[in-house]
């Protein structure tokens, strides 16, 4: 009883040192249905130092007890305040999980990565009362995490487990949380989780980590992108901004897929004037706003202008003299060049000698032309024309004080009039999706990357040469249909059907992306690759050129024969494809010409 009698002398001392301690650890103000360590860190300090005002207290108030009761009593404080705030955690927790648990409309989802993505996913998904969706396994491939839980989920086993484990726990949707992983990882990761019918999602990449940025709002859908498996095109931003800053810039075909990513990495680097000319000017007109809006102190100029007009074009290179010009501006749909050639040689070959010209006689630094693999043996009326187009810049690099180079790569994803647009519709519409042959393939690559390429090509140009991208694979246009079905959740020949059409004149069944005839040297970037031109008679390419162009103002019906006489592998009468032995000696001669330097 004396004992209990100094505990109440000293229990207002007590109450009122808690209070003030709690106060100072925060522990009135953590919302406790959130609570982690540091929460239980406040508490484990917030126990600790009542015992030793406890101590203290009782010593100097001569209020001795046995030494066992300040143990005891921290020992009770500890228990309480973890009960009382944990506690309504526990329940919280346990009432979403039955809820989670009984709920017969609930996703049963499958989390691909056991590493701290992962875990916050995890976490989040199971903390939320706004998610109907139960997590029912976890896959990770390293072997020393697999029969393990997080959160009580098991972790099943590696990649090769996915598919086991979609049918054994009922998956319904497979969440991606691997942010660290390389392109090719992904890829492999989505074409195992792609035959499962399930719904993709997946986390952006490493920065969303890194920034703390994670949660299932961060969650996307898995893009077309994410299926080509190879790393991005890194340029040096460097490079780029010496040489793209304080300097007047024409894109011509300004409003285009390539010509208005142009532009907008281009303002970016803050030029001193950015010319956009474009004959479409709707297009020029959407960039134009757009530009405004993100750098309004740009000083920009668009110009409504065909780069057919040699007249046009001079007026233009004398009012703005540009520094730099990146030629975009050409006709590109292979169909429609071969039912209307004149019109390719018109604006493709006359455009590029017309605004070639205007930068020789107004002595502009560098000429950028925005090539193709098409214009690789060539086989239709399109990529004969830009094949010209390089021999153009190749003649006036010998005689002009402006340096021209080209630069080629293939398919550009989600371009105007591309092939994975047209996909979208025809799977937006319920199908079917056409495909001309179900063994055509093309190489891909995404508008940033392109134009990341134009730009560091700017930086390498010395002279006469054509740069070209290592793209990876070639990608079959097949797959690429079953893929974005997939990527609907829907089933290819189930839920849309996939038709056949055959080859259209003038395709092949693949593209090359430079001739057996051109060596390979690398630069400093290893992804980009400089293609040595085959030597051509100039005077004897003057005349044909001055020909053909009269020819298509004249809109000859011949025109095609007459490109064919310039352009030696194009023939008219080839309209199907090359051999596919010629893909492999292509593919050898690749190997061996990367390994030489500059």
């Amino acid at each position: 009883m004396a004992y209990l009698d100094k505990a109440i002398k000293f229990s207002p001392v007590y109450v009122i040192s808690l209070l003030l301690i709690c106060f100072i650890f925060k522990l009135y103000q953590s919302i406790w249905e959130y609570a982690g360590f540091l929460e239980f860190s406040r508490i484990i300090a917030t126990s600790l130092f009542m015992a030793g005002i406890h101590a203290a207290g009782t010593y100097f108030l001569s209020l001795m007890i046995p030494r066992s009761c300040y143990f005891i009593a921290a020992f009770l404080l500890l228990f309480y305040l973890c009960l009382t705030r944990f506690g309504y955690k526990a329940i919280r927790s346990l009432n979403s999980y039955m809820t989670y648990r009984i709920n017969s409309g609930t996703k049963n989802v499958m989390i691909i990565g056991a590493g701290a993505a992962g875990r916050i996913i995890i976490r989040e998904m199971m903390t939320s009362s706004h998610l109907n969706e139960q997590i029912r396994c976890i896959i990770d491939d390293d072997e020393s995490k697999v029969g393990r839980f997080i959160n009580g989920i098991p972790i099943v086993g590696g990649r090769d487990r996915i598919q086991d484990a979609v049918a054994k726990y009922k998956i319904d949707k497979i969440i991606i949380a691997i942010p660290s992983a390389s392109y090719k990882t992904k890829r492999e990761l989505l074409e195992i989780c792609k035959k499962t019918d399930c719904d993709l999602k997946m986390l952006p990449g490493l920065y969303q980590l890194i920034d703390g940025e994670i949660s299932i709002k961060s969650l996307r859908n898995v893009n077309i992108e994410d299926l080509l498996g190879r790393e991005p095109v890194k340029v040096n931003l460097d490079e780029i901004s010496s040489e793209v800053r304080g300097r007047v810039i024409l894109v011509t075909g300004g409003g285009g897929s390539i010509g208005s990513e142009l532009c907008r990495q281009i303002a970016y680097w803050k030029p001193r004037q950015l010319i956009i000319l474009d004959i479409y000017e709707n297009g020029a007109y959407e960039i134009q706003n757009e530009l405004k809006y993100k750098y309004p102190d740009l000083n920009l100029v668009v110009v409504i202008a065909s780069v057919r007009d040699e007249a046009r074009m001079d007026m233009v290179f004398n009012e703005y003299r540009p520094d730099i010009v990146y030629h975009a501006a050409a006709h590109k749909h292979v169909p429609l060049m071969e039912e209307n050639p004149n019109e390719a040689i018109k604006n493709n070959v006359l455009g590029t000698l017309n605004t070639v010209r205007a930068a020789d006689k107004y002595k502009t630094k560098k000429f950028v032309l925005i090539s193709t693999d098409k214009a690789v043996n060539p086989t239709n009326i399109m990529g004969a024309s830009k094949c010209i187009c390089e021999m153009i810049i190749q003649e006036y690099n010998r005689k002009s004080s402006t340096v021209y180079v080209a630069v080629r790569f293939g398919n550009v994803l989600d371009s105007n009039g591309s092939v994975v647009p047209l996909f979208k519709k025809q799977i937006e519409a319920g199908g079917p999706v056409t495909v001309t042959h179900p063994e055509i393939k093309r190489f891909f690559m995404t508008i940033p990357e392109a134009v990341s390429l134009v730009l560091q090509a700017g930086c390498y140009a010395r002279r006469g040469e054509i740069f070209i991208l290592d793209m990876g694979e070639l990608i079959k246009i097949d797959d690429l249909a079953r893929n974005m079905i997939r990527l609907y959740n829907m089933r290819p020949d189930v839920d849309i059907k996939i038709v056949y059409t055959g080859l259209r004149p003038g395709e092949k069944l693949y593209e090359e992306i430079f001739m057996m005839e051109e060596s390979l040297r690398e630069t400093a970037n290893s992804l980009i690759h400089i293609c040595q031109p085959i030597e051509f008679d100039t005077d004897t390419f003057h005349d044909q050129l001055s020909a053909l162009i009269k020819a298509a103002e004249n809109n000859d019906p011949n025109i095609k024969e007459l490109t064919a006489a310039i352009v030696k592998p194009y023939s008219p009468q080839n309209d199907t494809h090359i051999e596919s032995d010629k893909e492999e000696m292509k593919h050898s001669l690749l190997a061996q010409s990367t390994s030489l330097s500059v």
